[in-house]
């Protein structure tokens, strides 16, 4: 610094260094340090040598991800998800990003998600015939398990269509199973992960080589064109846009079916009040989305479900050029990073914030909080383009499935939280089902 520039204004700096995300403590000492040092602080990363800036607050959140955004790319973390996920829509930058996110927008349109209405249900229903099964025997659920295992058959049956049973067919097993198979996420994972892209290129080839019509998302993936060269998609880049849908289809929403029956089993009241309105709606083979989003009370309970246990717990970008959060400077080139679960449970902005109430999001209560306190699915140009058909998917689950189960917990040991890429339950959640 010389004479003649300003001293640099730093936030309050966390004692002791440690690496954010690299610790299985990580989120109990961003939690101890929130309520120590508030809205904005440092943290020393020795593992990249350099501080993160950690912020919380809602209009910090909103200049970081929307009014300056173009000051910012995805951050610390980014080369661990490029080796499972490849240049996908989730880790590319920049041009290709752009380009990727205009082909893939009108695949997640309204209309489109409620075309895929019969799969999510039929998925459903086998699982309540399971279910119906194992309540009868008297048997406990593994519950954490078992909603992994839906939202996998769900969202690869919406990739691959009627291709998913034939390649299970052809490799005696469903490859993908890995996903539910290996809960770490780590480098071993990966491999294995990166694997598959092989039966992935085979598919595709066949599909280029026959005459048959899919309606599924590799289909519409296929079909899709840049908006001003009028180009398919790559092969590369198309298989990794099919291995992030693998993925981020599967995991962000198996974690938030696991949270809200969880906070449905400890919470009897919430769980009578969502039977009552889902026992008054019509019974439906395949409801679309509209008709789901018909069923208010169920809308809230999967809202205060994210906004406790937010699968995508942080998020992290990097700024480009220096920019200034809550009064203070953040340096060009400095790791960001938005903690989405304590930012929903802000005291500030969140009356009796631990509490499990849906009904802070019945519509008389939107003024009591700022747009940018509650984003389960990011904001701005990069949120997640599967917002709505996730939100379709749990809605559609509760709707099948709580109006004919009650879930018991039998255990009273404390759930502990597992802070990595997603927010888990450390241990699987056990259940018992009561049949309503």
């Amino acid at each position: 610094m010389t004479a003649t520039e300003p001293a640099r204004r730093e936030p309050p700096e966390a004692e002791p260094p440690f690496d954010i995300g690299s610790t299985e403590d990580s989120l109990e000492r961003m939690t101890e340090l929130f309520a120590r040092l508030g809205d904005i602080y440092r943290v020393y990363a020795p593992g990249r040598k350099s501080y993160a800036y950690v912020v919380n607050h809602p209009d910090d959140v909103k200049r970081v991800l929307v009014a300056n955004h173009r000051n910012y790319t995805k951050g610390v973390g980014l080369d661990r998800v490029k080796i499972l996920l490849g240049n996908g829509i989730m880790t590319s930058e920049g041009e290709l990003w752009r380009r990727q996110r205009y082909m893939m927008q009108p695949l997640f349109h309204r209309r489109v998600i409620t075309e895929f209405a019969r799969v999510i249900a039929a998925a459903n229903d086998r699982f309540a015939e399971r279910w119906d099964g194992s309540c009868r025997r008297g048997e406990r659920v593994n519950l954490t398990d078992e909603m992994s295992e839906l939202t996998l058959d769900i969202v690869l049956r919406s990739i691959f269509g009627r291709d998913l049973e034939r390649l299970c067919e052809e490799l005696g097993g469903n490859p993908f199973e890995v996903v539910t198979r290996e809960p770490a996420r780590n480098l071993q994972f990966a491999y294995k992960f990166r694997s598959l892209t092989r039966h992935v290129a085979d598919l595709i080839r066949r599909r280029r080589e026959g005459a048959e019509e899919h309606a599924d998302y590799v289909g519409m993936l296929m079909s899709a064109r840049d908006k001003e060269s009028g180009e398919p998609m790559g092969e590369r880049q198309l298989i990794d846009e099919i291995m992030t849908l693998v993925v981020a289809g599967h995991e962000t929403t198996a974690s938030g079916l696991n949270w809200t029956w969880y906070l449905l089993s400890q919470h009897p009241d919430v769980d009578a009040q969502l039977y009552a309105e889902l026992s008054a709606a019509p019974r439906l083979a395949a409801p679309s989305l509209a008709e789901m989003e018909s069923l208010p009370y169920a809308q809230q309970v999967v809202n205060e479900a994210l906004r406790l246990y937010p699968p995508g717990w942080l998020l992290s970008r990097r700024a480009i050029g220096p920019d200034v959060l809550a009064g203070y400077d953040i340096p060009a080139g400095a790791d960001v990073l938005l903690c989405l679960y304590l930012l929903h449970r802000h005291p500030r902005y969140w009356r009796d914030p631990d509490a499990f109430r849906p009904e802070r999001f019945a519509p008389a209560h939107d003024a009591e909080r700022p747009r940018f306190a509650y984003m389960p699915f990011a904001a701005g140009p990069r949120h997640c383009i599967g917002e709505t058909f996730a939100l379709y998917e749990m809605l559609v689950h509760l709707y099948k499935l709580a109006g004919r189960f009650r879930l018991v917990r039998d255990s009273a040991e404390p759930i502990a939280l597992e802070a990595q890429i997603n927010l888990r339950t450390r241990k699987p959640l056990y259940m018992r089902l009561e049949r309503r």
